[in-house]
């Protein structure tokens, strides 16, 4: 009750694709053309046309 809020959007942009029961966390931009793994928690913002997976997420590759 005292600890106070933080509020942060997340930004997911045109040609994302998000695969099944990936978590992405509050302050996460997903530029466009971004594929998000199935299962994969995304901590932080990652650049256009980027593939990430993992826990947490990292870059695989560029496509």
């Amino acid at each position: 009750m005292y600890q106070g809020k933080t509020h942060k959007d997340i930004h997911i942009h045109d040609n994302v694709w998000i695969g099944r029961k990936a978590i992405i966390l509050p302050g996460v931009t997903l530029e466009e053309g971004c594929v998000v793994g199935a299962g994969a928690i995304v901590t932080k913002s990652f650049p256009k046309n980027s593939i990430i997976g993992g826990n947490p997420a990292r870059l695989i590759r560029v496509r």
